[in-house]
């Protein structure tokens, strides 16, 4: 019986204490995009590589070589 002198307070204590931390996320801005995640784990990066990778050659000019690293032959 003498143990519950200890836990009571011990679960006061451990619950306020979830109860700030919930709090500090709210505020922070931590649940404010719950969507954002899930939704870039599905998108293929590779696809977006691509498609910079091909306006930029043909930005660039279609009669010009360069190299995969960025660089011009010499």
């Amino acid at each position: 019986m003498e143990v519950i002198y200890g836990l009571i307070p011990g679960m006061l204590v451990l619950g306020l204490a979830a109860v700030a931390v919930l709090f500090w996320a709210a505020r922070s801005g931590q649940f404010d995009d719950l969507e954002g995640d899930g939704q870039r784990l599905l998108l293929d990066e590779d696809e977006v590589q691509d498609r910079d990778s091909s306006d930029s050659h043909r930005q660039s000019g279609a009669g010009s070589e360069t190299r995969p690293d960025g660089q011009s032959p010499d």
